[in-house]
């Protein structure tokens, strides 16, 4: 793993950060993308603190160009990517009849093009060394359909049939492997910008029935499909909580 550079999107929170030290902790050199520059640098300097090493660079996702900018500063900083994990995502639920068309707007921007912006920064790359790891998170919500996520859950259907198409089109021969990450319930900010209150309601109510699992759970997760050996390819991943069904 000391030999690995990762990208990370998403990185200033939640899944993002835990999954940022937890890499780094198994010796992963990493490329820091979010938003939040003031969090990003926090993580790096905790990151650095505990001895691993870790840039960053401010991106927005639903910008290509930001996302070929994040991929060239890996290459300008540890020569190579390695691993990608396509893990920036938003989740503002509401009812389709309240029309919140610009949230649904956000969440295709940032859930699904966000991911393909992704792929096609890292992918010429990674086939020109014959070799990657992609790593798309997407969430229980991918498998199944809820009132009041309906717009969401199919930002996370879409990241899903994404995933399991870019796999069969890429040959054995190229050694890029790529995996479905898929989070239940995690205490997470996602959702935190939600507007209908309504949505929020059933939301919470259905929060109460269980305890949310932490960042650091699916963190590990992607660590234990990173680790594999390159003749194993970890394909998907559903990791909630025990209370969750």
């Amino acid at each position: 793993m000391a030999n690995k550079v990762a990208i990370i999107t998403g990185a200033s929170s939640g899944i993002g950060a835990a999954t940022a030290i937890k890499l780094a902790q198994s010796g992963i050199r990493l490329m820091l993308g979010a938003r939040r520059e003031d969090r990003l640098l926090a993580l790096k300097q905790e990151i650095e603190a505990a001895g691993g090493t870790a840039e960053y660079r401010v991106t927005d996702v639903t910008s290509r160009s930001d996302l070929e900018a994040l991929a060239q500063a890996a290459i300008d900083t540890y020569g190579k990517i390695d691993i990608l994990i396509n893990n920036a995502g938003i989740g503002p639920v509401s009812y389709i009849r309240k029309l919140k068309v610009d949230e649904w707007d956000a969440m295709i921007d940032v859930n699904i093009k966000g991911v393909l912006y992704g792929i096609a920064a890292v992918l010429p790359h990674m086939e020109e060394r014959n070799e990657g790891h992609i790593i798309n998170v997407s969430s229980i919500a991918g498998h199944e359909v809820f009132p009041s996520g309906v717009v969401y859950c199919g930002t996370k259907f879409a990241v899903g049939a994404i995933t399991s198409g870019l796999r069969k089109e890429l040959h054995p021969d190229q050694n890029i492997r790529v995996t479905l990450v898929s989070p239940g319930a995690v205490d997470t900010e996602l959702g935190t910008t939600s507007t209908d209150e309504d949505g929020v309601a059933l939301t919470n109510a259905l929060a109460q029935r269980l305890t949310p699992i932490a960042g650091e759970d699916i963190a590990s997760a992607i660590l234990y499909a990173v680790e594999q050996p390159a003749s194993v390819s970890v394909y998907e991943v559903i990791v909630a909580p025990t209370s969750q069904r």
